[in-house]
């Protein structure tokens, strides 16, 4: 399918995120521009988004359900604040606002109402400060689609790093860690990496858990008794595994360009490194739709001065886009 075939009836929807943070002003500068082909939809307040157009002298306009802006216009699906938001300011009470747009743009993806899904950053503290057992957009997006597994990934490029454990604190990381979690995450990253990015054998390396990858077991045992198992039962199955390797090799040039996909164990053994290059974006496997995200938090601190950078959300479209359409 090529852009000029794209069905607009089914658009790419978008959630403006946590009100107090960036994504609505990366929202509104999105529309300054033509960045894509694609029918979108935005989930969110348009008066917020309005707002901080007027804020950032940036336009926008809304004429009857549609945002226009000067580079390209979106329909708008309104899901109305609880409160008035200021940037910066977090608020309990816009809570359910945030939770609101995502279980509206999971469940429109789910029923084939949209084409897929590209979230703006939320803030994971204040969702947890107002009652909802809340650890990312991963997990509920997971749960709202009643997916199994759904697993993190970042792209960047041909650098694609996943995630065996997710929001997980460190020191629980070893529990999280069993034999049956991986071996899912690992089916997972297979099978989306065969449908989603078209590759018809992928590579994927597996990082150790520990340094080293155990060194036999010197360094940790999980290596011996609980990832290698995994592997070789997996490559019997016909993936294609290499691991466990060091974390602190397999992400070296050349070594990194031999894989499709690097697993690492735990959420800060892997995501610092592809972060290092520069903007990324986060992809989540396992859904039953396409969802891509910005790589980046709320940043509080510069919401509403315009200081935020817009690459992150273009990539994040631009992947979403590619994923869906071809």
């Amino acid at each position: 399918m090529t852009k000029s075939d794209l069905n607009p009836r089914r658009s790419i929807v978008i959630t403006t995120g946590e009100p107090a943070g960036v994504g609505p002003e990366l929202t509104v500068r999105l529309l300054q521009e033509k960045h894509t082909n694609a029918p979108l939809t935005v989930i969110g307040d348009a008066d917020l988004l309005l707002e901080r157009a007027r804020m950032l002298g940036l336009g926008l306009s809304l004429s009857g359900e549609r945002l226009i802006g000067p580079g390209m216009t979106a329909a708008v699906e309104q899901v109305s604040l609880r409160t008035p938001s200021t940037p910066g300011r977090l608020d309990r009470r816009n809570v359910d606002y945030v939770i609101k747009m995502l279980r509206h743009a999971a469940n429109g993806c789910t029923e084939g109402i949209y084409a897929g899904l590209v979230t703006g950053p939320v803030q994971k503290s204040i969702i947890r400060e107002a009652g909802h057992q809340f650890s990312g957009h991963t997990e509920l997006l997971a749960e709202l689609s009643r997916s199994k597994t759904a697993v993190m990934m970042l792209v960047r490029d041909s650098l694609r790093v996943a995630l065996a454990t997710i929001h997980v604190p460190l020191v629980d990381v070893p529990s999280a860690l069993t034999a049956g979690r991986l071996e899912r995450v690992l089916r997972v990253i297979d099978n989306d990496l065969k449908i989603r990015f078209g590759i018809a054998s992928p590579v994927i390396a597996v990082c150790g858990l520990n340094p080293h990858a155990g060194e036999s077991g010197y360094l940790g045992t999980e290596e011996v008794d609980i990832i290698i198992p995994v592997l070789t039962r997996l490559q019997d199955a016909g993936l294609v595994l290499k691991g466990p390797m060091p974390a602190d090799a397999v992400f070296r040039k050349p070594a990194c360009d031999n894989f499709d996909a690097i697993v690492a164990m735990y959420h800060d053994q892997g995501l610092p490194v592809i972060k290092h290059l520069g903007c990324a974006v986060n992809v989540t496997l396992g859904l039953p739709f396409v969802r891509s995200s910005v790589d980046h938090g709320t940043a509080l601190d510069i919401a509403g001065t315009g200081r935020a950078k817009i690459d992150s959300l273009v990539a994040a479209l631009k992947v979403a886009e590619k994923l869906i359409y071809g």
